[in-house]
């Protein structure tokens, strides 16, 4: 009986295989096509500003309230470069955090961090460690690129009532804290809706909801409010964006570690 139930699952499975080369896609295809068409649909922003709040919970639902402000420049046919400043509490007043992202490359990250005076590179060896200590990673600060990922379509899904594709994506650098992500992206304007991220073990490590989106300049689609749930530890930390303009005249100049130490 054993042997004829694995008999009946290969059948199944080489007529999977099958139905799905007969419309001509694997879903590694349909995955990378997926991915693809995201990150289509936002080139062409340039630049931005915005002010947010960043909310720490501890397990026991305890919050910290961080204001921070963050500048991103898009940079053609590489990864964008992005700096995060902190105007509040007082502890934390003044560190500023610079990240380029590339596309093919390992990203480069510093910190300025203003009791010490110093500003810190943050290695590729410790991209996994958390964000000024949230929910966040530094890694996950890094702007999606299609490259730094191999994809594999999973399913259709829906999503608080959203219709969404279900694709699996694997980083391609060895240094990432993640073994894979599976990532839930609307069919109608292919927005990240919820990403499940899976340790070095291949257990379920965290999920990042994104709510509230909200259109700029006809085109490019934002959330409002990102909430990262840590379900190994029980901790949490929302993102909430309160304002955010486009093309504000950033350019490569506001961006370089040079000029972290005095980032206003």
């Amino acid at each position: 009986m054993k042997r004829a139930s694995i008999a009946i699952s290969q059948v199944l499975l080489a007529l999977l295989m099958i139905s799905n080369s007969a419309y001509g896609q694997t879903p590694e295809q349909k995955g990378l096509e997926i991915a693809t068409e995201r990150k289509a649909r936002d080139i062409g922003w340039q630049d931005s500003y915005a002010d947010a709040s960043m909310i720490l919970r501890n397990a026991q639902q305890q919050e910290t309230i961080r204001k921070i402000r963050i500048k991103s420049l898009e940079i053609n046919n590489d990864g964008d470069k992005s700096l995060t400043i902190f105007d509040r509490p007082r502890d934390v007043k003044g560190t500023a955090f610079l990240s380029f992202s590339h596309a093919t490359t390992p990203d480069e990250q510093w910190i300025y961090l203003p009791a010490l005076k110093r500003v810190k590179r943050i290695s590729s060896r410790n991209k996994s460690g958390p964000f000024m200590g949230s929910e966040f990673a530094f890694e996950d600060l890094s702007s999606f690129e299609v490259e730094k990922y191999t994809y594999r379509y999973l399913r259709d899904e829906k999503v608080n009532g959203v219709d969404c594709f279900v694709i699996e994506s694997d980083p391609v650098d060895k240094y990432s804290g993640y073994t894979r992500q599976v990532n839930w992206i609307d069919k109608a304007h292919y927005r990240a809706q919820k990403v499940d991220f899976y340790d070095r073990k291949n257990a379920l490590l965290k999920t990042l909801t994104l709510l509230n989106y909200q259109l700029y300049l006809d085109q490019y689609w934002r959330p409002l409010k990102m909430v990262m749930v840590n379900h190994q530890t029980g901790k949490s930390t929302d993102f909430v964006t309160h304002n955010l303009s486009f093309k504000t005249g950033l350019t490569e100049k506001d961006f370089n570690k040079a000029t972290l130490k005095r980032a206003k």
